[in-house]
């Protein structure tokens, strides 16, 4: 994010503060697009996903006076927080959370998917193609940044789970991409 995005962030939370009306347009306008890409690596279907996001905005709208702004990327990582929140507390209602237990995850090394080539939008219909568990612990692991013990607070899972999640993850989106790259299917 760069300057501009720093000054539309400041722009939106002092909108907030003196409770202007159009602050809510402004913060949607900024994060919607954003927002439905986090939703969509962990919500599949397009009904689901527009609930989960409706839920992200009304929570976000009723916080915002919480918020804390501290600095360049700070509204951007609390919404984001909040939108991946209510994915997972969503896939919990659900109960689509599904996780394969372990006791020990397989003595196979994880084949790292080959993702050259291959574009964004590709990538992210392959990896909605994966079973919940292992698109929740995926997505956490890889593009959130969480560790395998945060995994499994989060999910209530064991982290030896987590790490079984991934690997599975890891090897089935291997062999999406390849069949992908072979037969041009999805």
């Amino acid at each position: 994010m760069n300057n501009l995005g720093n000054d539309i962030e400041i722009a939106i939370v002092e909108k907030f503060r003196r409770g202007e009306t159009s602050a809510m347009d402004r913060l949607y306008a900024a994060y919607a697009n954003y927002l439905t890409g986090v939703c969509s690596r962990y919500i599949v279907h397009d009904d689901d996903l527009k609930d989960v996001l409706q839920e992200s905005f009304i929570k976000i709208f009723t916080r915002m006076n919480s918020f804390d702004y501290r600095g360049k990327g700070s509204l951007r990582a609390w919404v984001t927080k909040i939108a991946i929140n209510e994915c997972l507390l969503f896939l919990r209602r659900q109960k689509q959370n599904t996780f394969v237990v372990d006791m020990d995850p397989p003595d196979v090394p994880d084949e790292e998917p080959d993702t050259e080539g291959l574009s964004g939008d590709v990538l992210t219909r392959l990896i909605r193609q994966l079973p919940d568990g292992y698109r929740t612990v995926l997505n956490l692991y890889v593009i959130e940044g969480k560790s395998h013990k945060e995994i499994a607070e989060m999910l209530n899972i064991k982290p030896d789970t987590s790490a079984s999640q991934l690997h599975r993850a890891k090897n089935m989106l291997a062999k999406f991409i390849k069949d992908y790259k072979r037969y041009g299917y999805e």
